[in-house]
């Protein structure tokens, strides 16, 4: 069991839920909806990998948006996808959902002849089967005769291997033809023929999840004591009752006069918005324990932490917690009614599934906007212009990219009012990405966005980043500097309730001095206000400054992405020193740097004296040298650093 390389394999239901996001209505009302992986397979494996296990993916996906939509999110999530195989014949399932009050979820599921239900033996081998510690089956899959042979093979190869198997009844009356499809809530219909079928196979598991309403359907009876009676006389495994607030009862053993008299752990207290998906959460902090072979209550424990955090959120998979999480939640769980408005609790949630590449990043940044106007204006061209100037530039930064090495992710930063082809072409090819949100050159900071900030940001790609740049000083008279506070503040919460990474963009106001000091108050400050920045874009410091910044970011917020520098129109050679200053900081991730680039080519450009391909080329060749040079900002003398060091 120890030598396995994964932890569980999960095999059955992964779909796509359209979740309806406004609340309290009916499901014909929704006007618009949030995509998530879903499924309770799918969600399980998600929710196992947050919660630290080695978890697998068994099932198949069309071959479509929707199918590589979910293929991509479960490996961003850690999960092992090398048997999510792709049908061509089929489309990946899709679930409808929204949420009309705490009892009432309506549902449509769209899985005529879906992929994964067409999953079948040759989907893999006797050697994957046998490499976990356990393979987990939802009994939807038992439903059909395609996909209940595939599971029977598998939980044959699994007992040849002492890999334990688990079954997690997931009754669906619809999903067995037992209602109409307006019907998806549904949660019991009794059936004498399903409740034959699904006894069938009691004896082939380990481990036995269900609600009251699915032991009831497995006993064949609507008494849940005399159900679970029932499945002990044909299953030895261990029994695991959820019974919602009520918490979780486990009989490992004979099943006694009281549910109560099981192994009962109660649930937790807080306040719930949505029940779908709390059940996947169970499973994935009970799986936590139990695989780790920990007693079986505190396995309950972690399963019903993880439910309650579920119910507190929007979502499915999105909403499962991560291990850090729950443990945080468990410590305080006191005095946590509402999760959902805890800080501690919302910034640990908003970084999980987070991908942590450890790439170092190399932006270009030409999100220029008055500075190409002016430009643009003095040599008498249109301002439309700008457009074409930054596809030039655009082609000059895929040209070094292709240079760059497999350690450096190259970066854009580009704004949509000039750059819009630039960001299209860009999306979806594995570049960082980051757009403004500010008006140029404001201050007070006022953002583009004349509304609502968090409608404008919606409409953008997943992958882009909400640049701010904001001239400021913390001794600034306190109305504008609390103006400016108060602008940064709705951006991040924005960014958060649209899941979307934030760089912030600090820079000194003209004229004024800034020290190390002051630096680490006005990062502070920001902190202070509950601001984490994904992403902090800081100009030139020396050495000793940067110890100072880099400590307070690792104290205030661990899970920050990193720090890029900024280098206004610095000649390349100070570009070289300050990059040297910053060598023993692994927190300063790379440079987001611009008219150092590009600034003599524009102009060039404008005034007749450098063709387009002109343009691409010393872009290329200049972008290419500064990521040279941070690449050898190690080879530094170790006169230059001591000379950094002496400023502040």
């Amino acid at each position: 069991m120890h030598n396995k390389s994964l932890d569980a394999i999960c095999l059955g239901r992964v779909a796509v839920d359209l979740y309806g996001e406004q609340i309290g209505g009916r499901l014909e009302d929704m006007q618009s909806f949030a995509k998530y992986v879903g499924g309770s397979s799918g969600n399980m494996a998600i929710g196992m990998a947050r919660q630290g296990l080695r978890a697998a993916m068994l099932s198949r996906v069309g071959d479509e948006h929707m199918g590589r939509f979910v293929c991509e999110q479960l490996q961003r999530e850690g999960v092992d996808v090398t048997h999510l195989h792709t049908d061509p014949d089929r489309l990946t399932a899709l679930v409808v959902l929204g949420i009309r009050d705490r009892e009432t979820f309506p549902l449509i599921f769209y899985r005529e002849n879906c992929a994964d239900m067409a999953i079948d033996a040759s989907d893999f081998d006797e050697s994957f089967i046998a490499s976990a510690k356990a393979l987990v089956i939802t009994g939807t899959h038992l439903s059909t005769k395609r996909a209940n042979a595939a599971c029977r093979t598998a939980i044959e190869y699994a007992r040849r291997h002492d890999t334990r198997t688990v079954l997690d009844i997931d009754y669906r009356p619809v999903l067995w033809g037992l209602t109409g499809h307006g019907l998806g809530e549904e949660r019991f219909i009794a059936s004498g023929a399903v409740s034959e079928h699904i006894q069938s196979a009691l004896h082939l598991f380990d481990l036995i999840v269900g609600t009251q309403e699915e032991f009831q359907i497995a006993g064949g009876s609507e008494d849940t004591l005399q159900a679970l009676r029932t499945v002990r006389e044909l299953s030895v495994a261990t029994l695991v009752l959820k019974r919602g607030e009520s918490g979780v009862s486990i009989f490992p053993g004979p099943i006694p006069d009281s549910l109560d008299d099981g192994i009962t752990i109660p649930g937790e207290p807080v306040e719930v918005l949505n029940v779908l998906g709390a059940g996947d959460g169970f499973m994935a902090g009970f799986m936590r324990g139990w695989i780790n072979e920990e007693p079986l209550d505190q396995c309950g424990r972690y399963g019903n932490g993880c439910g309650a955090l579920v119910v507190s959120r929007h979502g499915c998979s999105p909403a499962i917690p991560s291990k850090d999480e729950l443990d945080d939640f468990l410590a305080r769980r006191d005095l946590l009614v509402r999760p959902d408005l805890d800080p501690v609790i919302q910034r640990m949630h908003r970084i999980v599934g987070r991908t942590e590449n450890g790439h170092e990043v190399c932006i270009l940044a030409f999100d220029h906007r008055k500075q190409l106007e002016e430009m643009a204006d003095e040599a008498g061209a249109a301002r439309t212009s700008i457009i074409r100037l930054k596809h030039l530039i655009y082609q000059g930064a895929a040209r070094a990219a292709g240079k760059a090495g497999g350690a450096t992710q190259v970066g854009i930063l580009v704004d949509g009012t000039y750059g819009l082809d630039v960001l299209t072409a860009t999306t979806g090819c594995g570049w960082w990405i980051g757009r403004p949100t500010e008006v140029s050159g404001s201050r007070p900071l006022e953002f583009q966005f004349n509304c609502d900030i968090s409608r404008d940001l919606r409409q953008w790609p997943g992958e882009h980043v909400a640049k701010c740049l904001v001239i400021y000083d913390i001794d600034d008279d306190a109305s504008l500097r609390q103006q400016q506070e108060r602008q940064v503040a709705a951006l991040y919460e924005a960014c958060v309730a649209n899941g979307r990474e934030m760089l912030l963009e600090l820079v000194p106001p003209a004229g004024s001095t800034t020290t190390a000091e002051k630096s680490r108050r006005m990062l502070g400050r920001f902190y202070d206000l509950g601001v984490f920045p994904d992403w902090w874009k800081l100009p030139q410091q020396s050495a000793r400054t940067w110890d100072t910044l880099c400590e307070v970011i690792n104290q205030r917020d661990p899970h920050c992405r990193g720090v890029v520098i900024l280098g206004f129109d610095a000649p390349l050679a100070e570009l070289a020193q300050s990059f040297h200053a910053a060598a023993d900081q692994p927190l300063v991730r790379g440079f987001a740097i611009g008219r150092s680039i590009f600034s003599d080519s524009a102009r060039a450009w404008y005034n007749g004296s450098m063709d387009d391909d002109a343009v691409i080329r010393t872009v290329a060749r200049n972008f290419a040298s500064v990521i040279e040079m941070w690449h050898r900002r190690h080879t530094c003398s170790a006169a230059t650093s001591d000379t950094g060091r002496k400023g502040s």
